[in-house]
């Protein structure tokens, strides 16, 4: 796994999310249910914030002085693909530098214990893995290429 190297000046909390040089996203298989689709972003998500925290911008108040957590700065688009196009994007994004991958494969949704899916995990082989979403970040230009022509998801 590559970690795309953050400096200050990627930090850009003040500019769109479009003009940012990283981009993340979420590419979830477009055949799961709404609710194991959530479930796979969401756990990528916390994936990717323990990775790079400083993808995270800081909490701020609410004009009621409450608290609220720091969000990524960078957005995130939650994109579809079927489940063959997700091994291929996988298997593409890992021959690049800079690009965190974050993946859940589908034993991660199957399994009830963490050691009973890291065991299957260890016994099965990366081409004949499935993964209910796979998540990227990186150079903007180098994710865009990989993700090109992918839509939301529905």
């Amino acid at each position: 796994m590559s970690l795309p190297r953050l400096t200050g000046d990627d930090l850009t909390t003040h500019r769109p999310t479009r003009q940012a040089r990283l981009k993340w996203v979420i590419v979830v298989d477009q055949s799961l249910p709404a609710g194991r689709a959530a479930n796979a972003a969401a756990c990528m998500a916390a994936a990717v914030g323990k990775a790079l925290p400083d993808l995270l911008g800081p909490g701020g108040e609410d004009a009621s002085g409450v608290a609220h957590a720091g969000l990524p700065w960078a957005g995130c688009s939650v994109l579809a693909a079927d489940g063959e196009a997700l091994r291929a994007l996988r298997a593409r994004a890992a021959a690049k530098e800079d690009i965190l991958i974050v993946d859940m494969p589908e034993a991660a949704q199957t399994a009830r214990v963490y050691d009973e899916y890291l065991g299957v995990l260890a016994a099965t082989g990366q081409d004949t893995l499935g993964y209910c979403a796979v998540s990227l970040v990186g150079p903007r230009n180098r994710v865009d290429k990989l993700v090109g022509g992918l839509a939301l998801l529905r």
